[in-house]
């Protein structure tokens, strides 16, 4: 039996996460900004699961949870880093305060949360962390930029965790999601459409949210989840679990192109070096 922390539970992959936990009998602390959003849950399984009210955008309030959770708990075996949310608009159709609730929820509230967590994972002797970013952190897209920024920036904070706290039996994963059944794209926040932008690749990828049918997507949430869960179980962690046939083949596309690039500057790259060096 594992102890989870998850936050954002009310939907998607960190509903998905919390029943299939709950239902092979682990325990859940599960987060979310509604309250009584897992009253189902909590009545089935009673003390197995801890329910807490949280948003991820107030660092005092992560504190306070985190701290809660592991008092209550004791040991947590997983701290999941689900809740976030899409931002959808040309970077200069979002407003100043749409920019900012993205990154303080996708960024700076996931960080928050690690940061909390930390100590205790410490002082208990390593622990997982499992990080949602999307194949939107390898691969980016017109009218996502700033969706895009803050899950490339947790792509490269990851990373370099990964590396401070490997000397304390902790370790990471980057869970790289494609297209999948659920509500993310229901419940993105829109910036204000700009009329230059029509006829654009923006304007394009705005008609085709319009029109795409979230049942037609390739991934499925629930064998999505149960991936999550087994590479939290395995002894050695994945830095990055790319999950779904379009984030394999984008994601794939896209790490090519950019090393035939990097090849491409080989040259140039050794020419700057102070002393030119032959290669």
């Amino acid at each position: 039996m594992k102890t989870w922390f998850i936050t954002g539970t009310s939907s998607g992959f960190g509903r998905s996460l919390t029943e299939l936990l709950l239902e092979r009998g682990d325990r859940v602390a599960a987060t979310f900004r509604k309250d009584n959003a897992l009253n189902d849950l909590k009545d089935r399984y009673g003390e197995q699961l801890w329910v807490a009210t949280l948003d991820v955008t107030d660092n005092q309030a992560i504190r306070t949870v985190v701290d809660q959770a592991f008092k209550d708990l004791g040991n947590i075996d997983v701290v999941v880093n689900n809740a976030g949310y899409g931002l959808f608009g040309a970077a200069e159709e979002v407003s100043d305060e749409q920019i900012t609730h993205q990154f303080n929820t996708n960024v700076i509230g996931s960080i928050q949360v690690i940061r909390a967590a930390l100590p205790y994972l410490r002082a208990q002797g390593g622990g997982r962390i499992i990080q949602l970013s999307s194949m939107g952190g390898q691969v980016a897209f017109p009218a996502l930029s700033l969706y895009h920024a803050t899950k490339w920036a947790m792509e490269g904070f990851i990373e370099a965790l990964v590396q401070e706290v490997a000397p304390f039996n902790i370790q990471a994963t980057l869970v790289e999601p494609g297209s999948a059944r659920t509500k993310f794209n229901g419940s993105m926040i829109t910036g204000e459409p700009m009329s230059e932008y029509e006829n654009t690749p923006v304007g394009y990828i705005r008609q085709m949210s319009q029109q795409a049918a979230t049942e037609n997507f390739p991934g499925d949430p629930e064998k999505m989840a149960q991936t999550i869960i087994v590479a939290a179980d395995s002894d050695k962690a994945p830095l990055r679990l790319t999950l779904g046939s379009d984030a394999y083949e984008l994601v794939h596309k896209n790490l090519v192109l950019r090393i035939i690039e990097l090849e491409e500057q080989k040259e140039v790259a050794y020419s700057t070096d102070y002393n030119i060096k032959a290669f």
